[in-house]
Order: structure tokens, then C-alpha cells, then sequence
């Protein structure tokens, strides 16, 4: 069983073979990649014709988050606006559209970053939209919460409960302790159960198989064949995965991460992981790598960064990070010693260098005392880099990861009252670090059916490729063309398109199996509309997926 697809315009990321016309596909195993002249046609495949189709591997996304999308479709989107009344009078009239026996608890999502720029949002101010019930609104970023007093109440949050991560994981307060109604990170996570208690209800976001496969349907049919899910919360997505994989609608490679906050939980999440990976691993499941968060974001204004931020008020601060050098160094040679990956997210230039000092520090300690480096570090985000760390990625064996529709408009200039314009303006450049030989994966981060068309490859390409995003364009008369600064850190065709294939296949440790159009991997290959190295750049996201192979078999679209 299998076939051949010639008369193709076929780019394999296999440097041995970069380009060809012909595949033969056996079995979903790759057999032939060349030219169709040096291929003996003996009859027993179907042979199709693609008439000059592009083809290329089976696009990879390196950091996603199908769990957190599946259960996100019953949230209610927002106006787009930083106009805090328009915002409010929405939330109004839908609370008095749904009564509490309907809705008994809101989630809004999202309040763009920049929205309130003259002080952040308090409790008091949603209630005055609704207070019958709780109510949550969603920041852009997926890093803030605002919230309202009934919400705080139901999850019996006062002045003395305790942040479960001083910093990152929190509750910002007023001058006494109080909560002002202003989340960060995932904190409500810790605590809404006591809500759904007092309501006597919980959101419809079971991780099932059908909910979940909506998700990888989409991915499926845009072309993208494997998966890395950059932070699994317990084993209920690992049962939905695997029974799509039994019933043959998964259509991925998927792995998956857990997420621990320091040496006091470590041992136990990786005791977590290695049962996770040996009830639920297969041919197509994995699970082996673990979770970090290092510092905030950019835009809330608790990145780690080298110099003091330019809106606080003791003109001192740093931002807030989760792990000093040592801590981080101890958790790498633990996850070392017991054979586990590390991914961790870092936005500012101290978390960047901070993780990048732990990796050398933990690679030196193994050297000294004869031992192996085995494991792999990955850094996801990268934001912002001090050009005098950009080379140490490379030298140090880390991988980066970057979010590539981040690199226009997506956050607006949400950064740059913490950061000031000249920090502002070099975030998000990754050629220096390519060009030191680091690898760069690709990947789209989406947090959320908001966003989940932006999950598409191609549009990712668009963007980075043109640092100009057609959705959320920053503003032609202060910035030329819509282009965030600067130009030159635009990514080549060749780092997208090796980011999204090879490079995100080696970040998943599959680049043994996939990733490229060579001989003895599997079939995983994608047809496109248009030659993705021949479009103009802004037009990469209008190319269209015509048909999509995983191990040999069409999955989406036709031939």
C-alpha cells in the first residue's frame, strides 16, 4: 500500500536532498526522494500527477496548548476595544441577556493589554457591570485576570491567603494586602474550585475525546502532523488523545509537558511524568519533558529583566523570576539524572540569562564529576535578549522556541511602558541567535478558540516573516507599513520554513521519524496551493492546504 506523488516542486528540509519532484511512499514509510527521471515506475503504485504542487514535510507545532483550547470554547468573546466603557456595557448587557440560572459564572475574554494604561483594573470597577455573580475578563496576554468581588469571595480569597508563587502566581494588592481584583497567571486555577462548589457548577471543558478532537481537526487540516502540548495539567487530555489515536483520528504526534515550580515539587512531577508516560505512551504519544515558568510577560510587567523597569515606582525593579541560578541549576541535574526534558518560558533578558547560567553551571558541575549531559533545554519565548547572551543557546546546546504570529502587532505596544522604546524595539530578534548556529523552532502558542485560526502555519510564516500582522496591525502613522521595529529582524523563508519542520521535529526529539522528505521516515508531507518559497511574504498566509498525508495516508483534502 502506498503511492507515488510526482511532477511535484518538492523541498524536503534534508540537506542532502533539498529539493526533488518525485516521492514514493510504501507502507507510510518514504522510499524515494529525487527526480522522476531517475525513478523506475514498475505499476504496482498509484502515481499522481501534482502538476507543479508545492510539497513539503508535515508542518510541526513545538509549543501549543490543545487542552486549554478545548476548554475554552464556552468563554464569550469581547469587544475589541481599550475603551473600558464600551467594555463594561458589553459585559452588562450579556449579564442581563443571561441570568445567573442560565450563566452562573462569566468569563470574557479578551481586554486588550493596553487597556488600562492609567492604572490597573479593580474589583469595584466590574462590579459596577456585575456583581450578581462571579465574573472573570481575560487579559490578551493570558497572563492578567481581572476579576470581581463575588469571584473573590467564592474562592474566599482575603488579604491573608497566600500566593502560591510570590511574583508570577498572584494576587496584586493594595497598599493594606487587600486583593484589588487583578490576577497574574493562572492563580484563580488554585482556588475556583471552591466556586464551582458554592454555584453548584463547573464550565462544560472536560478534556473528551470529541471536545479535544476539534482541536486537532483544525491542526490536521492546516497541514500540521505533530504536537507538542507545552503544559498538561493531569492525565485527563493524555485519555482523549489516546482513544483518537484508537480510533484513528488523531492524526499527530503528540507530546506533552508537566509543569513543576521548583525542587520542592520536582520529584514528585517527575514521578508524575514517568507514570503519565508509561500508562499512556505509544507510537504516537509521548510524554518527557517538564514545564517551567521563569519569570511573567513583557506586557504585565513582571519579566525578569537586567535593567530596572520604567514604570515602577522604586525605580529599581527588576521584574520577578521564579528560580535564582542555583535553585535552577539543582532542578536541571535532576531532571539530568533521571533522563527528563526541561521547556521552560522566559520572556525577559535576566530570565534568559539566568536559565542560560544555569545550563552552563549543570553541565560543568556533570563534567567535573565525569558525567553526561543527556537531557534537552529548551527555551520558549525569548522576548528579549541582551545581544551579549545571544550567542550562548548555540555554545550551550539550547534550543529556543519562538511564537511566530507574535512577531508583528499581536500585543500591541503593551511592553512598552515597562520596558521603554529602545528595549521595546529590539524584542523579538532571533537571527543573531540563529546565526551562532542556535536552532530555532517555530510554534504558535494558542491558548484558546479565540485564537485557534492562528494556529495555521502559513499565517505564522506571514507574520514573522514580515514582523506586520493583518489582524492587529500597530499603527501606519507611527510605524511604516504597520512593520514592528525593527525590519532586519524579519526570519529568512528558509529559518520559517526549516522552524516549522525539521527544527520543531528536533525539539520533540522525532526528527529520527519526521520532519523531512528522506528515506526511512515516515510519510508525513503536506500539499500546498502555492511554492511557499516563491509568494511574496505577506501573501505566505493566504496559501492554501490542498491535502495532507500522516504515515502515507491522505487525512485531509485530496490528491
Amino acid at each position: 500500500m502506498g503511492m507515488v506523488l510526482t511532477n511535484a516542486t518538492l523541498y524536503t528540509a534534508d540537506q542532502d536532498v533539498p529539493t526533488a519532484d518525485t516521492v514514493v511512499i510504501e507502507d507510510g514509510v518514504i522510499t524515494y526522494v529525487g527526480d522522476a527521471d531517475s525513478w523506475v515506475d514498475d505499476g504496482h503504485l498509484p502515481v499522481y500527477d501534482l502538476g507543479g504542487r508545492c510539497v513539503v514535510p508535515g508542518f510541526v507545532d513545538s509549543h501549543t496548548h490543545p487542552s486549554m483550547v478545548s476548554q475554552s470554547f464556552w468563554h464569550v468573546r469581547l469587544p475589541w476595544t481599550t475603551d473600558v466603557d464600551e467594555i463594561l456595557r458589553f459585559i452588562r448587557e450579556y449579564a442581563e441577556a443571561h441570568p445567573p440560572e442560565e450563566v452562573p459564572f462569566l468569563y470574557f475574554e479578551y481586554y486588550p493589554s493596553a487597556t488600562f494604561q492609567n492604572g490597573p483594573p479593580t474589583k469595584e470597577l466590574l462590579d459596577t457591570a456585575v456583581s450578581d455573580r462571579p465574573c472573570l475578563c481575560q487579559d490578551f496576554s493570558e497572563h492578567e485576570h481581572w476579576v470581581n468581588s463575588k469571584m473573590l469571595e467564592m474562592m474566599e480569597i482575603t488579604r491573608d491567603t497566600a500566593d502560591p508563587v510570590p511574583g508570577l502566581e498572584m494576587f496584586v494588592r493594595d497598599e493594606n494586602g487587600e486583593p484589588t481584583g487583578l490576577l497574574r497567571e493562572l492563580v484563580h486555577l488554585h482556588f475556583v474550585d471552591r466556586l464551582y462548589e458554592k454555584i453548584g457548577w463547573t464550565p462544560p471543558q472536560q478534556l473528551t475525546a470529541e471536545r479535544v478532537g476539534q482541536f486537532f481537526r483544525f491542526m490536521t487540516e492546516h497541514g500540521v502532523t505533530a504536537v507538542f502540548e507545552a503544559l498538561v495539567d493531569d492525565d485527563e487530555i493524555l485519555k482523549a488523545v489516546v482513544e483518537l489515536d484508537r480510533r484513528d483520528e488523531l492524526n499527530v504526534y503528540y507530546e506533552g509537558a508537566l509543569r513543576f515550580r521548583g525542587l520542592e515539587d520536582l520529584p514528585g512531577t517527575i514521578r508524575r511524568l514517568k507514570r503519565y508516560h508509561a500508562e499512556y505512551s505509544s507510537a504516537h504519544v509521548g510524554m518527557n519533558t517538564l514545564k517551567l515558568f521563569l519569570d511573567g510577560t513583557n506586557e504585565s510587567g513582571n519579566s525578569a529583566v537586567l535593567a530596572p523597569t520604567c514604570s515602577h515606582a522604586s525605580g529599581s525593579h527588576l521584574g520577578d523570576i521564579g528560580l535564582d541560578v542555583d535553585e535552577l541549576t539543582e532542578c536541571l541535574l535532576s531532571c539530568n539524572g533521571e533522563g527528563v526534558d526541561v521547556h521552560v518560558h522566559l520572556v525577559g533578558d535576566r530570565a534568559f540569562r539566568v536559565a542560560c547560567d544555569a545550563v552552563e553551571a549543570a553541565r560543568a558541575t556533570l563534567l567535573a564529576d565525569d558525567g553526561r549531559w543527556t537531557i534537552q533545554v529548551t527555551l520558549a519565548h525569548c522576548e528579549l535578549v541582551d545581544p551579549a547572551d545571544a550567542h550562548r543557546p548555540a555554545e550551550l546546546g539550547i534550543m529556543v522556541n519562538w511564537t511566530a504570529h507574535w512577531a508583528g502587532g499581536y500585543f500591541g505596544e503593551g511592553a512598552k511602558k515597562h520596558l521603554g522604546d529602545e528595549r521595546w524595539n529590539r524584542m523579538y530578534r532571533f537571527n543573531e541567535m540563529v546565526g551562532s548556529g542556535a536552532v530555532l523552532a517555530l510554534s504558535s502558542d494558542v491558548v484558546t478558540a479565540y485564537e485557534l485560526h492562528r494556529a495555521n502555519p502559513l499565517l505564522g510564516m506571514q507574520i514573522a516573516g514580515t514582523r506586520v500582522d493583518p489582524e492587529y496591525p500597530l499603527d501606519p502613522a507611527v510605524y511604516p507599513g504597520s512593520v514592528r521595529p525593527t525590519a532586519d529582524a524579519t526570519l529568512s523563508r528558509e529559518l520559517l520554513f526549516n522552524g516549522y519542520t525539521i527544527n520543531g521535529a528536533r525539539q520533540m526529539r522525532l526528527a529520527d521519524r519526521m520532519g523531512s522528505l528522506t528515506v526511512g521516515k515516515v510519510a508525513n508531507a503536506t500539499v500546498l496551493s502555492q511554492d511557499l518559497f516563491a509568494v511574496p511574504a505577506d501573501s505566505l498566509g493566504e496559501i492554501k492546504v490542498d491535502a495532507v498525508l500522516f504515515e502515507g495516508k491522505v487525512v485531509a483534502g485530496s490528491l
